[in-house]
């Protein structure tokens, strides 16, 4: 036996007013639908169907492979959605889960459980349900005086004494493959929408005397949907907390939970402990011993341990072992800092490598260079990386200094051991143990002070 699963992601989301798919926003660092998928392969299913709609090429193109694509050409509703995925369901014989794209909440231990209790009752179909103190928008489970679910009604097309219901339809169901498109293939449109309700098959099955069945959700913010920036925030606060708790349990100090913000992509080491104001994104993967922030942000940052950033941005780099970086240093894409480099106050990097123990303590642009071992670089010296046309590399071999108010015009080296002297503007290379001077000459002018003092000065007719 088979478990395949669908999910339904054709839908624009108009309520999000968005030019992007719903879909597609992101939640904890990833798109709303990657978390589904990523829930339901942990889930165990075997064979994955995407249905697209709405800029469906995008939605497609933004998943990983291993999923198949199907698409609904007109949005005529959940069933008629489904449908799209016959082709692809063509040979499985099994069960298929059925859930939509924008339940990023979703536990795969949940989906794992409905499967269970659905083979283990033999039913054509069972609805994860959810008991919420306020149902408004969600259709209702409306159960026979037995128990048994009956159908499921919209709350557009619900009665006041349905409205009173608080079981909810989750909209993610098990069902028995076979026979399945014939029981969508039976379903009417006839409602307040116009569409084909895939809600309907529960009153379907339940007619033609079928086992239908309900699992009830512990967790309700589980089924959390999402269809503007409010729930969206809701629900990306509920993620957030679930990360954090996460990241805390398995050994690492978050100082402030409410004001620090990690995404679900991001990978950190045991011990090493987060500040507050801090914010961690994309595939960010920090090692052990670390101390991040206060006042930090790390996109794509790749840290050794024993490293420590203090209102400090790193972006798209790789700091090595026991570097310390801040306050307030700017790393930007490409950057490679090897082991117990140092990057102070006000400096700014790009594109550039710095070898292992150099140091940049403060007020300094290195962008577009090759530094080497141990080197120095004064305060407020840069690297002239641009002429207006192309940029250029500037190569500082290993311990070098350079002076502060340096300024090395690219392309440019400066050799191993060479030293430029404060205030000077290099244009051309330094050789190594050399000392590069390139500034004009001093010149005191004598009782300038005084001079300029009389100059100034009111007359006694004032």
């Amino acid at each position: 036996m088979q478990l395949a699963a669908v999910i339904l992601a054709a839908g624009k989301g108009t309520r999000m007013k968005s030019g992007l798919p719903k879909v597609l926003h992101k939640v904890g660092g990833r798109a709303m639908v990657e978390h589904v998928l990523l829930a339901v392969k942990k889930a165990g299913v075997q064979k994955i169907i995407l249905v697209v709609g709405y800029q469906g090429n995008l939605v497609a193109g933004a998943i990983e492979g291993g999923v198949e694509i199907a698409h609904q050409r007109e949005q005529l509703g959940t069933a008629h959605a489904l449908m799209q995925a016959r082709d692809a369901l063509e040979g499985v014989d099994g069960d298929v889960l059925v859930l939509c794209g924008d339940t990023p909440l979703l536990r795969p231990e949940t989906l794992r459980d409905l499967y269970r209790q659905h083979t283990r009752m033999g039913n054509a179909v069972t609805v994860l349900t959810a008991e919420l103190a306020d149902p408004a928008g969600y259709g209702r489970v409306i159960r026979s005086p037995d128990g048994r679910v009956g159908r499921i009604v919209e709350q557009k097309d619900a009665a006041p004494e349905e409205l009173r219901v608080r079981e909810i339809n989750t909209g993610v169901y098990c069902f028995r493959l076979r026979g399945l498109f014939d029981a969508l293939a039976a379903l009417r449109s006839d409602n307040a929408q116009g569409e084909y309700y895939l809600t309907d098959i529960i009153e379907y099955y339940a007619g033609q005397g079928e086992p239908v069945g309900a699992v009830r959700v512990e967790d309700a913010s589980e089924i959390m949907g999402i269809n503007d920036r409010r729930q969206l925030a809701a629900v990306e606060k509920i993620m957030r907390r679930r990360v954090l708790e996460r990241l805390m349990l398995s050994g690492i100090t978050i100082m402030d939970p409410d004001t620090t913000f990690i995404d679900d992509t991001v990978e950190i080491g045991s011990d090493t402990i987060v500040y507050p104001f801090t914010f961690i994104e994309g595939k960010s993967k920090i090692g052990e011993n670390c101390n991040i922030g206060p006042s930090a942000r790390l996109a794509g940052a790749v840290l050794g341990k024993d490293v420590t950033v203090q209102y400090s941005v790193i972006t798209e780099s790789t700091v090595g072992d026991g570097c310390r970086i801040g306050p307030y240093a700017y790393i930007r894409p490409g950057c490679v800092l090897e082991r117990g480099v140092k990057v102070g106050d006000f400096v700014e990097l790009k594109n550039a490598r710095l070898g292992e123990g150099s140091k940049v303590p403060h007020l300094s642009y290195v962008g577009d260079a090759l530094v080497g071992r141990g080197v120095n670089i004064g305060a407020g010296a840069i690297t002239c990386n641009y002429d207006g046309e192309r940029k250029s590399l500037t190569q500082i071999e290993d311990n070098a200094f350079i002076g502060s108010n340096t300024n090395l015009v690219a392309p440019v080296r400066v050799g191993a051991g060479a030293v430029t002297g404060a205030g000077s503007t290099i244009t051309k290379d330094v050789p190594p143990g050399a000392l590069g001077v390139a500034r004009g000459k001093q010149k005191n002018i004598a009782d300038w002070a005084a001079r300029k003092k009389r100059l100034v000065s009111p007359s006694k007719a004032d």
